[in-house]
């Protein structure tokens, strides 16, 4: 008696399809593998799908079994006794870790649940040879992965490098355009432009950080209140504000991880000078550093860097308030505000200075001083001020390396000389002993070492004389533009500069003060009232001079 296969017990099988990425998906893998596998089901007579499974854009190797919620359903139904056959396309669709998916597929055949592939036939753990051949095919899938991960990383960065926006979000105040640019599958790739109203906005954002420490809070708002939208209408949020404020690309720069292209000019929105700064008063405030106020609201100049000159403690800023009603009964509230010493309130008879000084009267004197200092730096030659502070140290090093390389030669030549006297003491004509000539060589060669590694201290302290150089060149730029800008900027960037300027301001009874500025230059880090007026009367005494 023959039995036809509808007489044969059926066996339920799940089917597991998979696909990597999002393109896998709408280049139709899906239905590809659902088609292969049903034709498969339909060539081996007894097997019936009674459920299938599409994992869409769900990478095998960067993502964990545990972690997939298909597999777990899986193995969830295969405790249970749902089916009898597990089928996939081809083995990898069940995952790419050689440390992971070899286990997963054990763990199924252990449960009773036959592992088929609709191309590479079942997987079957009957000897030692099996369990070897099923953890080699996923190791080979796991360096299959890692090989095309790193193809795919390089080729990225090497279009990042050339230039080529290579995907991701858009920051803001660029837009895609497409150039008729195509990828290796002839589909159509997008590089960047800027929009120039957009473009606006974030150079006000570092400008207002730079040049008035606003943060991104307060420009947030600000912005809010000038009426500047996003693309959707909205807000531009405080994550915007710092992702701008963070990004190379708006120095032209496009970057991936840690490829980085050549500056490109036509995406270019900000200089680099002040993309550096705008870094630099992020690192400052986020570490609380003196050069940067934490923020540059409020009335008062100085900011964190003014001291008692008695005790040393740091005076902080109080306001207090009265209201006064006038002749027609409205009412006025006067604030005043005061920098306080706090250990002189805290300590009375410790410090002999005074409590407080008032902000309207200090803040004149310490602006009047800057004013000054920076006229003082204006009319001395930049050139000159480098020339007095860098050209001795310059010289001094220069000659050290000199004479370092003349040691060096010398030790040189001696060595030489001992070499040449070796080969007379082989042919028994040296006045030297073996033994002796040996200690000689020995000595010579740590001298010689010696005299090499001077050289090269030498030479990295000549260098760094130079670039010391280049330094100031660049601070005294800087400090006068901060000259040039002080008297017409806003309070809140008149606040920054000084924050940047003045390293400490140091107050003694009567006002009398001290200022310590953040600068390399000698004759301008130390200001007085007691040095001011020995200036004015040199200058009044060589104006009488002249006059006789």
């Amino acid at each position: 008696m023959i039995l036809s296969n509808t007489d044969l017990e059926k066996k339920r099988v799940y089917c597991l399809y998979r696909v990597s990425t999002l393109e896998q998906v709408e280049k139709d893998d899906i239905p590809m593998q659902r088609k292969r596998c049903r034709e498969y089901c339909q060539q081996m007579g007894t097997w019936e799908i009674v459920k299938e499974f599409s994992e869409k854009g769900i990478s095998g190797f960067k993502v964990s079994a545990k972690d997939r919620d298909a597999i777990l359903e899986i193995q969830k139904d295969a405790l249970q006794g749902k089916f009898d056959i597990l089928l996939v396309f081809m083995f990898d669709r069940l995952g790419r870790r050689d440390d992971e998916t070899p286990f997963v597929v054990e763990w199924f055949v252990k449960n009773g649940i036959e592992v088929w592939s609709a191309t590479e036939g079942q997987q079957r753990f009957d000897t030692h040879v099996d369990k070897l051949l099923n953890y080699i095919r996923y190791w080979q899938a796991s360096g299959e992965s890692i090989k095309t991960s790193i193809r795919t990383k390089t080729r990225i960065g090497q279009l990042t490098e050339e230039g080529h926006y290579t995907g991701g979000m858009i920051p803001y105040g660029y837009r895609p355009i497409n150039r008729g640019r195509t990828n290796k599958r002839n589909k159509e790739v997008y590089d960047l432009e800027i929009v120039p109203d957009e473009a606006e906005i974030v150079r006000l954002i570092f400008q207002k950080c730079v040049f008035e420490g606003y943060g991104a809070q307060r420009l947030c708002n600000f912005l809010s209140e000038q009426g500047i939208r996003n693309q959707r209408g909205g807000n531009i949020p405080t994550t915007t504000i710092n992702r701008i404020l963070k990004n190379v690309l708006y120095t032209g720069i496009i970057s991936n991880g840690e490829s980085k292209s050549e500056p490109i000019e036509e995406l270019r929105i900000v200089d680099d000078d002040i993309f550096r700064r705008a870094q630099e008063v992020l690192e400052k405030r986020k570490t609380h550093h003196n050069e940067v106020p934490l923020n540059t609201r409020g009335q008062s100049l100085l900011v964190g860097n003014i001291y008692c000159g008695h005790c040393g403690g740091r005076l902080t800023l109080t306001t207090s308030g009265r209201k006064y009603v006038r002749k027609d009964g409205t009412v006025r509230r006067e604030v005043r505000a005061r920098y306080q010493c706090h250990y002189n309130k805290r300590h009375p008879g410790a410090c002999d200075g005074q409590s407080g000084y008032g902000v309207t009267k200090l803040d004149a004197i310490v602006d009047r001083v800057i004013r000054m200092q920076f006229e003082h730096i204006k009319n001395a030659p930049a050139q000159a001020i480098v020339r007095e502070q860098q050209a001795r140290d310059v010289e001094l090093a220069t000659a050290k390396l000199k004479l370092a390389q003349d040691n060096q030669r010398n030790k040189m030549r001696e060595y030489e000389a001992l070499k040449a006297e070796g080969i007379k003491v082989a042919q028994g004509i040296s006045k030297f002993n073996v033994d002796f000539l040996n200690s000689l060589v020995t000595e010579t060669q740590a001298a010689l070492k010696a005299a090499e590694t001077a050289v090269e201290e030498a030479q990295q302290s000549l260098e760094h004389c130079i670039a010391s150089t280049q330094s100031i060149q660049a601070e005294y730029s800087q400090i006068v533009s901060w000259a040039e800008m002080y008297d017409n900027c806003s309070f809140e960037a008149k606040k920054m500069i000084v924050a940047q300027f003045v390293k400490g301001v140091y107050v003694h009874k009567d006002y009398e003060i001290e200022i310590e500025f953040n600068v390399s230059f000698e004759d301008f880090k130390v200001f007085t009232l007691e040095q001011e007026t020995q200036k004015k009367q040199k200058s009044e005494a060589s104006l009488l001079q002249t006059s006789a």
